[in-house]
Order: C-alpha cells, then structure tokens, then sequence
C-alpha cells in the first residue's frame, strides 16, 4: 500500500505559511478587540474607530482603504490559481470550482428561506464566504496528517469563493450608481491593461498609481472601491512561468503577504469585531438573521460543498485526487464554515447604518467560525489521514501526469 502525496511549490508553500501565521495573529486580535469592547474602555475603544477623518470615519478607511489592498492579493492571488495551481487545468479546477459553487448557494438559500421579504434579506451574503487565513491555518495545525491535495483542493475552493463573494459586493452591495466616476473607473483599468497587453511596460509604480486613481474613482461611483483592487491584479503583468522573480505580478504578491498578513486584516479584525455582548445576546442569536447565518455556515457550507463535489463525481466532470476520499470533502465543507473576514465585509454593506444588526450579525459569525473550525479540525484529526492507493510503481508516473 502506498500513499500518494502531491508535491507543493514553493511559491504555494510560501502563501500557505504566511496563512498560517496571519490566522494565528487574526485570533489575536479578535479576542483583544472583543475584550476591549466589554471592559471600562469600550465606549473610548469604539470612538477610536468613528473618529473622522479627511471626511470618512476611521472604521471607514480600514474597510474601503485598507481592505482593498487585501483584495488586491485576492485578485493576485487568483490569477496565480488559473495560471499556474489548481485552477490552470479545467480538469482540476471542475472540482472546487463546483465545489465552491454549491458552498455558496446552499448557504445563500438558507439564509433566504429565513429571511425572505423581511428587513434582514440584505444579509443573504453574509454566509456565502469561508475565511481563507482560518481555513488553511486549522489545516496547518494538522500538518502531514492531512493530504497535501486537501490543502491544495481547499485553497482553489476557498480563493473561488472569494470570486464570488467579490461578484456578489460588486452586483447586488452597490449604493446609487454615479456612472460618469464608473466610466472612469473603468477607462483607468482599461489603459492599464493596454500598458500591460500593448506597452509591456514592467515598472509597478505606473500600475500602482493608476490602481489607487481607479481606486477613488469606484469610490466615487458607488460600487464597493474594494473592487478596484481586484481589477488592478489583472491589470498588472504575469508572468506563466512558476516563481518568475521578474514578473510583476509574482514580485507584488510576495511583497504584500506579511504587511497583509499582519498589518491590514489584523488591524480589519481590530476595526470590525469590536462586538458588545448585551445582556440579551442569546436573544440576538435566535433571530431569523443571525440563525440564518449560523446555519448557513454550520450546515449550508458543508452540505453545499459535498453535495456539489459528489454530483460533479457522479456526472463524470471531475475526479478526485488519488490521495482524497469524502472523508476529506466533508472535513473541508467544514472547514468552508468559517466566515469571518469576508463575512464581516458584506455584513457592513448590507446592514450600513443599522449597529444593531450589525453586531448581532457579527456575534453569530465569530460563534458560527469558531464552532466550524473546531469542527473541521476534529474531523480531519480523526479521519483526515491520506488514503492509501494500490499503486505499480512502473506506472504511477504515468497515472499522476494523465490526471
């Protein structure tokens, strides 16, 4: 019996370590906040962040400024997956592109069957996301207890959910659409694609200048500004040879994972998890909404992504790895219940202006991850080991180059 194990490149291996450390500084700095929020300091704490500043509040900044450098290694982060990791083969990607499909759906349609026609509709989103960071560190903590194709088949799920988490900001969370700032927008984009395509023009100072002019005009325009930093990711030039250190694309991503890592999403969990604990919190957490939530999370992300993955099996679209069985499907539908940073970013679109919504909201996402974390990790502690395959040895080369 032999247990086959998928080789990890460098530049995967390197994004999966900085994942790690940033989910461990994550938890940090949640729990900080959530303490600081319910001690004598919490009233000054929360000011902090309303604070104005140059005409938007502090808490506004993190979240329109900061989180779209965040989504800017998203994008990178994603046209590194088509070009040269899961995503590059559509016979690899089928898998956890279905996979995050259904992760998406079944959760939106449970919020939906709760929330249907009431005043907490806009929150359908909300338990569409998993948490990429908290996600791959529970797989870090299991180590080689868990398949490297786990790790590999979680991340393309996790980075498609990202997609579609960004498609659904930019459709259904825009405010009144200022066109003439959207056709700027737009116009920026499309003259730093043709520096790109037409100019080949390599210096990142030109990209990043245009990325933050496009960055004030998708402000301007109505449309969540955060999406400029997706858009500039494909703007900049890639290159399709793995760890090219000329490419642009590959330069940037490296240079952004740490101040990612363990400056913006810890100062985002900072800004954003500030939840006061009422006196009638479990309450909250038995309202349509926040039930809504918790069960798209808890039972939507993982219902959603197995039963996604076992039709594609079925229908003959996809297979799954050698070293995978459904055991590992489960244990990472159930690691896909965890929220947090995505989840937190579409609950202040969709409740803007309502706190009370939005702590409540918060509230049952941390217990939601939490709760899904725990879970996936146990799961994959238990079952999670690589399954063994039959293999001959003269054609094992062979097997692993057809698939």
């Amino acid at each position: 019996m032999t247990v086959i194990q998928r080789a990890l490149s460098r530049s995967f291996t390197r994004f999966f370590q900085s994942k790690k450390a940033g989910g461990i500084v994550l938890i940090a700095c949640t729990i900080l906040s959530l303490l600081l929020a319910n001690s004598p300091l919490g009233a000054d704490y929360l000011h902090i962040w309303h604070m104005n500043v140059l005409g938007m509040s502090v808490e506004h900044w993190v979240n329109d400024g900061l989180m779209a450098i965040f989504f800017l290694l998203i994008g990178l982060e994603l046209e590194r997956e088509l070009y040269n990791g899961e995503l590059s083969d559509i016979r690899n990607a089928m898998l956890p592109i279905l996979a995050a499909a259904g992760g998406i759906a079944v959760p939106a349609l449970i919020h939906f069957l709760l929330n249907g026609g009431t005043p907490t509709q806009a929150g359908i989103g909300i338990p569409m996301a998993t948490d990429i960071a908290f996600a791959l560190g529970v797989l870090a903590l299991l180590g080689s207890r868990v398949p490297a194709s786990l790790k590999i088949f979680l991340t393309a799920l996790a980075v498609m959910d990202d997609l579609g988490a960004i498609i659904v900001i930019a459709i259904f969370y825009t405010t009144e659409l200022a066109g003439l700032y959207l056709l700027g927008a737009l116009a920026v984009f499309a003259l730093l694609v043709c520096m790109n395509r037409f100019g080949r023009v390599m210096a990142l100072a030109p990209y990043l200048l245009g990325g933050a002019l496009m960055w004030f005009l998708m402000l301007k325009s109505g449309v969540h500004a955060t999406i400029a930093g997706v858009l500039l990711a494909f703007a900049i030039p890639y290159s399709a040879r793995e760890d090219d250190e000329a490419s642009p694309s590959h330069r940037l991503e490296h240079v952004l994972h740490t101040p990612v890592a363990f400056g913006i999403l810890p100062v985002f969990a900072l800004a954003n998890t500030g939840i006061v604990v009422n006196a009638g919190w479990t309450q909250e957490l038995l309202s349509s909404n926040s039930l809504g939530i918790m069960g798209g999370l808890l039972l939507g992300k993982p219902i959603g992504i197995v039963l996604a993955s076992l039709g594609a099996v079925a229908l003959g679209l996809c297979k799954l790895p050698l070293d995978l069985n459904w055991k590992h499907v489960l244990g990472a539908g159930l690691l896909g219940g965890i929220g947090f940073t995505m989840s937190i970013f579409i609950t202040n679109l969709a409740f803007v202006g309502s706190a009370e919504a939005i702590n409540a909201s918060k509230m049952a996402i941390l217990l939601a991850s939490l709760v899904a974390g725990t879970l996936g990790f146990v799961w994959l502690k238990l079952f999670g080991a690589p399954t063994p395959v039959d293999v001959d040895p003269d054609t094992m080369d062979l097997e692993q180059d057809a698939r």
